[in-house]
This record gives structure tokens, C-alpha cells and sequence, in this order.
């Protein structure tokens, strides 16, 4: 997501720092900066914007110093500006930190720090870091961080620099990355390995849970109690760009992979003791017994996302939810008024139908809750309520990560509806929260089956048509996997609900045409295997998409993708990763160009 990149050696480190930066800018960013020690003191620079204006005021005699840290900062707590752009220091100015990731409890460290009479001057949760390590430090800075680590709650790769102990750098990684590059008698360390290419093809890759203190002589690798971990060099055989991607193919596949790390990201801080806690919600029950309709809005494959919204919010909070397409909404006059709520999902927040949608809302009296990737984005100001989805940055036009998130945040913003109504048992909502975080590590056992997917991709390299059916939350998802294949193999692809296949559909079934059948929604799994058999009857080749351990299925199709199982609302989260595979597998396959397919954007900024 951010990129962090830190130096200490014997050439200057401003060049590097920025050539670094400018090697992660590929992530996306939307401010920049650097701190070095020089003279005595820490030099801090940072910038909101592009990195020339940050080169621009660092000019060609900033600082002579070898040893500094430099960042590029996607927000998340708090807006883009100068403030709460990275580095951040304490109130003394001796330490300078850099992050990416997340501080889960940064409020009550935070508010803890006050009271002693730490002065914060950013919203972010990073600066909390610095001040940490200020209110720690008793003359060792490795220890210092130590204490930082064991008080912390997140994600996180930080980095920082000392004027306590000006000779040293002291990094640490708990599910982000963080690489050290091994040069002569010079080090680097970096949240990327494409940021320090050009200097050095020798890395140590931490693993979560360790740090590691950098001097000019030496790199010493711990775990966060001090015992000493020892570690394999490994030597980078990828080329510049192969590295941007992680040594992946493609910025998709990348972004599929990276899934697991997003919804464990975007639920951290909001799921605690079998409660949901929405801080940037502020619906009290007083104004949600006020409500008496939900509209979603979106577009695409957040349109999708809303899809399962709908039956999460109707299940659950027992209020009635219309889906609509942003481009429609405006123009067919909906009835909206003080008691209405309108959710408006938009990865970028800069989406032009989606955001005239919000606007239309508001200037009818609704409340408008957003769920969005861009923290400062139009969509996130402009709305009553926020819901950050933190994927970070996403490359490829089509959407992977933010999609799954933008799922997890209906998920979520359902089960608050339903907790501050009281439509479903505290003990339900427990349960349901013991299941959503098991997701990311079930998420990951779906990638583990790759090869399966990759294998029967290439049955998909002649075909023309192909559809996808299910039924309720199934459905929804056939609806984006069907999305994700034609916008980048160019199959003409379509999903229908299940039941309607013979209102017209079956006519299009034949031995070409491949069906992909989604089963794991147990009420009405007995139909959808009916309606599997109605094109199997039609000699179409079926692949079936289910729970791991329902070997029914196998009796009725030609292949089944297991996943595992969960609670069915919950679901999915897991069936939308297998399509996702198939559709880039299928692309690769075809030989098209799967991160810029033709004719389409990544952000849909006009109507």
C-alpha cells in the first residue's frame, strides 16, 4: 500500500530515499517524505501530491546526510495534507517514524499520551508511534521499540530513525512487508523490493514478527523479545517491472493474491468482544427507527457488491433495501426523503454517476453512508458516514481487492445495523463475527487451489459464451465472476438467477457453453442442483462452485472448486476468489492484455 524506503551508508540519502520513492509510486500515493539527520538535528520534508513538488522543495543542497527514511503515503487515518503526511516525529523532535499498515488501538494510546503530556499535531495513527518510542526510550532506541511492539495492536512495517542514536536504523514488520537490502558497507530497507533494485540484487525478506536494527557495519535481525533470528540472503532474479509486481505476472493476479491481507486490514479495530464498532458510523437507534428504506448505490462491480448488501441489511436489520445502478437512479425520480438512508459504494470516491447519486440524496434530506478505498476522495467528504475499505491501491482496471472489501464493509455496516436495532441476538452476531474472521485464512485456502483453476482455464480458450448461475447471495456473485470474465478474456459471459433459466435462457444452452454453477447457500440448494441438472440435460459442461466436504455436487457436474465452509452470508467473500482466478487464467490463456483491457478505465470520472 505505502511505501516506505530507508538508507544508511556512505553516499548521500536524499537521492536515494526519493529514487526509491519514486520506484513505489506504481502503488499510488497521495502525499510524500523524507527525514535525515543533519547536524545535530532531523531534518523532516514532506509533501501532498506528486513526488516533484517534494524534489522540488528538497532542491540540490538539502542535506549531505547518509542515513534517512522516506515514504509515500496512501491515507487512511486522516485525509491527504501536509500534517498527516509521513514522517511523523515526537514532541522533541529526536525520533522520526515512517509506517504502512494500521495501529489498531492508536485512540487509547493515544489519549493515554495526552494525559501525559505528549502534543500530537496529525490525525494519523502513526504518529502515535513516534511518541511512543519518546516515551519509552530510556537510552536504548532497539529497546524503546520493543516496548513500542508489545504495546501495539495491527498490521504494520515501520521504521525509525534516531537523533538519540544517529547511527542505526531500527525497522520491524508484522503483516507488511518489509525487505533489507545487504550492499558494501551501505544498507537499505524497504517495504518494496523494487524501491532499492538499483542498488543491490541481495535481500533479507522479514518474516511477521521480527525486527532488525541497520547500521553501516552490520544488519542484526531479531524477534520482537530480542533473540537473535538468522536468515537466507535472497537473490532478486526478477527485472524492474517483474518487481513492481512481486515477481507476479501481472498487477491482477498481484491483487488477487493479495486479498487475504485486505480483509484482514479492513476489519482490524472494528470487530471486538463479538461486537461490531463503526466509529465512523454515528447512527444512534433514535435516528435509524427513523429509517424506513435503504437505497445502495453504485456502479459495476461495487453494483455487485450492493447486491449482497441488499440481503445482508434485509436479513439482518430487517429494513427494505432497493439496489440501484448510479447512472439510473437520478432519472427515474426515487422516492427519497429524512427517512431515508442511502449507501453509495464507490472504490475510487470519485465515481461521476455515484457521486451525483450522493449529492441527489442529500439534497432530498437522506442520510448517506459511503463505502470507499480513498480516504480524501469527493464520495468520502461529501457523505454523513465512512466506511473505509483498506485495500490499498489497486493497478488492474478490473477490481479484485477492493471488491472483496467493499463486501466486507456490507457485512459489517449490516451486522451494526442489526446490532444498534437489536434485530438479531448478541449471540448471533458473535457467531457470525467468529466466522467473518476466519475469512482471511480461508481466503487463502482458496488460493492454495490455483493450479485446479489454472487447469481448467484452458478448456475456456475457444469458448464464445459462457454463464453463470445461482441463487440469493450466489447469484449476486455469479453477477460479478461473470463481469470479471468478459471485461478481460472478451467472452461474452452472463449470469442469470437460477431459476429463471427457463424463462429464456436454456434456448442459449449447448455443448459449447460452458456453466458455472455457484450451490452454497444451503435453503435453496436442493433447487439450484435442480437447475444445474436442466443444463446438463442440455449437454452443457457445468463446473460446480461449493462447500469443501458436499460431494453431492460432484454427482451432478463435470467439475467442482471447493471452498471452505462458513456461514452462508458470509460466502461470498470465498466464491468470488475462484472466479476471479478463472477470468484472469482464462484472459492469460486467450493472450489479452489483462491489466488494461480495451475500452476500459479504472476510475469512471464523467457520466
Amino acid at each position: 500500500m505505502c511505501g516506505i524506503v530507508g538508507y544508511i551508508g556512505k553516499r548521500t540519502a536524499i537521492p536515494v530515499l526519493v529514487e526509491g520513492l519514486k520506484k513505489l509510486e506504481y502503488r499510488g500515493y497521495d502525499s510524500a517524505g523524507v527525514a535525515v539527520l543533519d547536524q545535530q538535528k532531523i531534518l523532516v520534508s514532506k509533501s501532498v501530491g506528486k513526488l516533484v513538488a517534494l524534489e522540488e522543495e528538497l532542491g540540490e543542497d538539502y542535506s549531505q546526510s547518509c542515513i534517512g527514511i522516506g515514504h509515500t503515503r496512501w491515507a487512511t487515518h486522516g485525509r491527504p495534507s501536509f500534517v498527516n503526511a509521513h514522517p511523523h516525529s515526537d514532541c522533541k523532535q529526536d525520533f522520526a517514524v515512517v509506517h504502512n499498515g494500521i495501529i489498531e488501538n492508536y485512540l487509547e494510546l493515544k489519549d493515554k499520551l495526552i494525559e501525559k503530556g505528549h502534543q500530537f499535531v496529525s490525525e494519523t495513527d502513526t504518529e502515535v508511534l513516534a511518541h511512543l518510542v519518546e516515551d519509552f526510550y530510556e537510552g536504548d532506541l532497539e529497546e524503546a521499540v520493543r516496548k513500542v511492539l508489545v504495546t501495539i495492536r495491527g498490521s504494520y512495517a515501520m521504521v525509525v530513525l534516531s537523533l538519540k542514536d544517529p547511527d542505526k536504523l531500527v525497522a520491524a514488520r508484522k503483516d507488511s512487508p518489509m525487505v533489507v537490502g545487504l550492499g558494501d558497507g551501505e544498507f537499505f530497507v524497504a517495504s518494496d523490493i523494487t524501491a532499492i533494485l538499483n542498488y543491490t540484487r541481495k535481500v533479507y525478506i522479514l518474516d511477521d514478527g521480527e525486527m532488525v536494527v541497520v547500521t553501516k557495519e552490520e544488519v542484526k535481525i531479531t524477534d520482537f523479545v530480542g533473540n537473535l533470528r538468522t536468515k537466507e540472503v535472497f537473490d532478486v532474479k526478477w527485472d524492474a517491472v517483474a518487481a513492481e509486481k512481486g515477481g507476479y505476472e501481472h498487477f491482477m493476479l498481484k491483487e488477487i493474491h493479495e486479498q487475504p491481507k485486505a480483509l484482514r486490514d479492513t476489519m482490524l479495530g472494528r470487530l471486538k468482544d463479538g461486537s461490531v464498532f463503526l466509529k465512523e458510523v454515528d447512527l444512534t437507534l433514535e435516528q435509524l427507527a427513523r429509517i424506513n428504506k435503504v437505497y445502495i448505490v453504485a456502479c459495476g462491480t461495487a453494483w455487485h457488491a450492493g447486491l449482497v448488501g441488499k440481503t445482508l441489511i434485509e436479513r439482518w436489520a430487517h429494513l427494505p433495501v432497493e439496489v440501484d445502478i448510479a447512472s439510473e437512479f437520478r432519472y427515474r425520480g426515487p422516492i427519497i426523503d429524512d427517512h431515508t438512508l442511502v449507501i453509495v459504494i464507490s472504490q475510487s470516491g470519485e465515481t461521476a454517476d455515484t457521486l451525483a447519486a450522493l449529492r441527489e440524496a442529500k439534497n432530498r434530506g437522506a442520510r448517506v453512508v459511503a463505502v470507499t478505498n480513498v480516504v480524501g476522495s469527493t464520495v468520502s467528504r461529501e457523505a454523513h458516514d465512512v466506511i473505509f475499505t483498506w485495500a490499498g491501491p489497486e493497478i488492474a482496471v478490473a477490481s479484485t481487492k477492493a471488491y472483496i472489501t467493499q463486501l466486507e464493509g456490507m457485512v459489517m455496516l449490516g451486522l451494526y445495523l442489526a446490532q444498534v436495532k437489536g434485530t438479531l441476538p448478541q449471540e448471533k452476531i458473535g457467531e457470525i463475527i467468529t466466522a467473518l474472521k476466519l475469512i482471511p485464512e480461508q481466503a487463502q485456502e482458496v488460493l492454495d487451489q490455483e493450479d485446479l483453476i489454472k487447469e481448467l482455464a484452458q478448456s475456456f480458450v475457444k469458448v464464445e459464451d459462457a454463464f453463470f448461475i445461482g441463487r440469493s447471495l450466489d447469484w449476486a456473485v455469479a453477477m460479478e465472476g461473470a463481469l470479471k470474465l468478459k471485461e478481460i478474456s472478451y467472452i461474452h459471459a452472463e449470469a442469470y438467477a437460477a431459476g429463471e433459466l427457463k424463462h429464456g435462457t436454456l434456448a442459449l444452452v449447448t455443448e459449447e457453453t460452458p456453466v458455472i454453477a455457484l450451490a452454497t447457500q444451503r435453503d435453496v440448494y436442493d433447487k439450484t442442483i435442480s437447475n444445474v441438472k436442466e443444463v446438463k440435460a442440455r449437454d452443457a459442461r457445468v463446473i460446480g462452485l461449493t462447500y469443501r466436504g458436499n460431494t453431492n455436487m460432484a454427482k451432478s457436474v463435470d467439475h467442482v472448486i471447493y471452498v471452505p465452509e462458513t456461514i452462508d452470508e458470509l460466502a461470498p467473500l470465498l466464491t468470488v476468489i475462484p472466479l476471479q482466478l478463472l477470468s484472469y487464467y482464462v484472459s492469460v490463456a486467450r493472450g489479452c492484455d489483462v491489466d488494461k483491457p480495451r475500452n476500459l478505465a479504472k476510475s469512471v470520472t464523467v457520466e
